[in-house]
């Protein structure tokens, strides 16, 4: 097998409504980039990036360098391939998760598996939550309504503006949905004591706390999951292997949150979940505001560890023009994998 060919893509993805989020602007849309491998057998395998973190120009800069690269690489040399490109795609590392993405669904079609069987097979299917954005008290709490009413039974409410008016957000959340699962992720916006303040207001009412301090500050993480009533997860301050080695050598948190668009796709996953594993950490398996193809990724990944203690893979959910189809399929808030080979999604340009 031989790659013949590497498209590069951009779409601009609308979303339903604008997110409200802690420390970023208002979201009513994401630039998504669509790499399609062509091998000499008429194959096509694909991957996705989005620009969140990185210059949107600089990430499709990026995309189109490597696509020149791809057909001189091995296709199934995965290592050496990604090590080659990962020096390209430096300047903007969210790139590199397209390629990354695109080589292991080629694998997975090479060898006619899914990659959630090629990568470990633990189980096949999740339970996932769906997000509730910042909003006032009263529309929380109707969104998380309608969440339940599609049959979520997790919800992950965002926070970190205001703890006083997160535990208020929260707390009528669970008065008027009892019987759902809570989490509340602060997005680095709370003080070492606001973070210990909200935990015992909401003790029993939420299931985890994801990253109550800025992402620096894992001195000020360590001492929440220290004395917090609740688990608690790092998101931000989880970036890669090396960040998450020193999570684990300072004891900073319960788990890790580890999202395959940020990190620079699954091998980085891989490595942070054997990281988080042997230190004892569970890890949870997020996303961003990303296409069906990421999110399929994400939980071909959560499926194959059995470190992955917890599912958060909505972020495709409210988007309006998605070019990618997903093959797994979503019920009551339980994701289950498609059995196609590779990533099993199709995708739609043009």
């Amino acid at each position: 097998m031989q790659i013949t060919k590497a498209e590069v893509t951009p779409v601009e993805i609308k979303l339903r409504q604008p997110v409200r989020m802690a420390g970023v602007p208002e979201l009513s849309h994401v630039l998504a980039v669509f790499l399609r491998l062509v091998t000499r057998q008429g194959k096509s395998a694909w991957g996705c990036c989005v620009a969140h973190s990185d210059p949107p120009e600089a990430v499709l800069g990026a995309c189109r360098e490597g696509a020149a690269l791809a057909p001189d690489l091995h296709p199934t040399n995965l290592e050496h391939s990604l090590g080659e490109l990962s020096r390209l795609t430096s300047g903007a590392p969210s790139a590199l998760c397209a390629f990354d993405l695109a080589f292991h669904d080629l694998l997975g079609i090479a060898s006619g598996m899914p990659l959630y069987r090629l990568l470990g097979g633990y189980r096949n299917r999740i339970q996932t939550s769906a997000t509730i954005s910042i909003a006032p008290v009263q529309e929380s709490v109707e969104a998380a309504t309608q969440r339940a009413r599609l049959g979520f039974r997790i919800l992950k409410v965002k926070g970190g503006m205001d703890p006083e008016e997160d535990v208020r957000r929260v707390q009528a959340i669970h008065r008027a949905l009892p019987e759902l699962t809570l989490r509340l992720d602060a997005d680095e916006g709370y003080s070492v004591q606001e973070a210990l303040d909200v935990g015992r207001a909401l003790a029993g009412q939420i299931e985890m706390l994801e990253q109550p301090t800025r992402k620096e500050d894992l001195e000020g993480l360590r001492q929440v999951t220290r004395h917090s009533q609740v688990p608690v997860l790092a998101d931000q301050s989880a970036a890669g292997p090396a960040s998450v080695l020193e999570l684990a050598a300072r004891h900073s948190c319960d788990g890790v949150s580890v999202k395959i668009g940020a990190c620079g796709g699954l091998r980085c996953a891989r490595q942070v979940d054997a990281i988080a594993r042997a230190a004892h950490m569970t890890t949870m398996v997020s996303c961003l505001i990303e296409p069906a193809l990421l999110i399929s990724a994400g939980l071909s990944f959560a499926l194959s560890s059995p470190n992955v203690a917890y599912g958060d893979l909505d972020g495709y959910l409210d988007l309006l023009n998605d070019p990618s189809v997903p093959g797994f399929a979503m019920e009551d808030g339980w994701l289950t994998a498609s059995e196609q080979p590779g990533l099993g999604c199709r995708v739609k340009l043009g």
